[in-house]
């Protein structure tokens, strides 16, 4: 059973509904992760995306912040969703194909503007939900699964416009990339954008800040698709649609695609 997977963080679903609906009309991903949903379930707006073919979803929410979805042209069948480090939010939910693959979406917390616990209850809240993402790999090994989301952080000198610049600014210190790594170690979870596309800079975030977000080209690749092992080699065709952070009213986050022939 081929298909093709995105993940997005759209920041708002019910403000970007449009851009949902472009994107599934233009590029038609067979499933398509969403993160910053910020809205109750119940208020997502579905009978736009139905239309278009997208007739399943599962989905996590809650008033204006957090908020995870899967939405699916194919079936798909609610596998639970976790709350890491109870924190209350909705940041992770989990859906089975009927091939038997479950599919994890997550957002991480950003993790606040200083890289210190202690100064930044945040960045704190960060750790402690990578590190239970890492306890629960390790407790269950997650088999024919893929992991998509905003996890909030840019792990290689190449995921970033100037690695030694963003050494101290969250989403690249050490120690961030230190505890993805070993989350990522815990369910032997294979990046798969970087297998297809191994060297060169590579981003799919660029901050509102920037007056001319693509010319200044500031970016990071704060959004990722893993797989485990058993499924990765299935894996082809990584893609980041840059093209989508211009569009009008953009959020600040390019969609990233993957295929896999399952």
């Amino acid at each position: 059973m081929p298909f093709t997977l995105a993940t997005w963080n759209i920041n708002s679903v019910r403000l970007r509904e449009g851009l949902v609906a472009k994107l599934m009309a233009e590029e038609a991903p067979d499933i398509l992760c969403l993160q910053e949903c910020k809205s109750p379930v119940e208020k997502i707006p579905v009978e736009q995306f139905r239309a278009l073919g997208y007739s399943h979803m599962v989905a996590r929410g809650q008033k204006g912040y957090n908020g995870v979805a899967i939405l699916s042209k194919l079936p798909i069948t609610d596998a639970g969703g976790q709350d890491y480090a109870s924190l209350g939010h909705a940041r992770h939910v989990a859906a089975r194909l009927e091939n038997g693959v479950t599919i994890h979406n997550f957002y991480v917390p950003a993790g606040g503007d200083i890289p210190d616990r202690s100064e930044n209850e945040k960045f704190g809240q960060k750790l402690d939900f990578l590190t239970e993402m890492r306890d629960a790999f390790r407790a269950d090994a997650p088999a024919k699964s893929i992991l998509v989301g905003d996890l909030n952080i840019a792990p290689r000198e190449d995921d970033v416009w100037d690695h030694k610049a963003l050494l101290k600014i969250v989403s690249h210190t050490p120690i961030e990339v230190a505890h993805l790594a070993d989350t990522q170690d815990a369910g032997k979870w294979v990046d798969v954008t970087r297998a297809d596309i191994p060297a060169g800079r590579l981003y799919s975030w660029w901050s509102y800040r920037a007056a001319d977000w693509n010319a200044a080209d500031k970016g990071r690749r704060l959004d990722h698709v893993w797989a485990t092992p058993d499924i990765a080699a299935a894996a082809h065709g990584s893609r980041i649609l840059r093209a989508a952070r211009g569009w009008e009213q953009p959020s600040d986050h390019a969609p990233v695609f993957a295929s896999f022939d399952l």
